[in-house]
């Protein structure tokens, strides 16, 4: 192995370090750059699916219009802040993705269809990482228990000693897809 080496000369195994060091340091920016461009508001109501499905859904919520202004975006909700697990949502979400371009999803009496399918399953990952995109903006601790109603203020004593989380109570608090979401959406999308 010395011997390969050794007859390489230093300037090629210098350049060529350069040269694969750049190719890493813009391969991980494109990569971030993707990450960050697939995670706007934009990008996930691009499609008309998203448009005229759950996006019409959310409007009427108080996630989308509220006394404070804050309003949070589709992957505040949908898309964990950093690493692995970004990564590994970003993978499933290509699901959907898929189902819009092969058909399965891409009319608004389809998705509709469907999304009894895919709440479930963004309720059932909400419940294994313990709603952790809530509580980037919600923070139990933070709460004062004493101003919210004895059912709020109990359900939030339970989630502080972790007997709850947060989408156990709280799963149609931006779009559910019930039927009356169904007709405005379906309404709303004939216009």
């Amino acid at each position: 192995m010395s011997k390969l080496f050794s007859t390489v000369p230093k300037s090629s195994a210098i350049v060529l370090l350069l040269v694969g060091l750049g190719v890493g340091v813009f391969g991980m920016l494109a990569f971030d750059y993707s990450m960050e461009a697939t995670s706007t508001e934009e990008f996930c109501t691009g499609c008309h699916e998203m448009a005229s499905g759950p996006f019409v859904m959310l409007r009427d919520t108080t996630h989308f219009r509220n006394e404070s202004g804050v309003r949070p975006t589709c992957s505040d909700c949908h898309v964990p802040e950093k690493g692995w697990p970004k990564m590994w949502r970003k993978i499933q979400a290509s699901r959907e993705v898929w189902s819009a371009l092969t058909g399965k999803i891409n009319t608004p009496e389809k998705y509709l269809a469907h999304a009894p399918v895919m709440k479930a399953r963004e309720i059932a990952r909400l419940q294994a990482n313990d709603s952790q995109e809530c509580r980037n903006c919600h923070d139990v601790e933070a709460m004062d228990l004493d101003q919210q109603s004895r059912m709020a203020k109990r359900a939030h004593g339970r989630m502080a000693k972790q007997e709850r989380t947060c989408i156990d109570c709280h799963e149609g608090i931006a779009h559910d897809g019930t039927a009356h979401d169904a007709a405005a959406v379906l309404e709303q999308s004939a216009d």
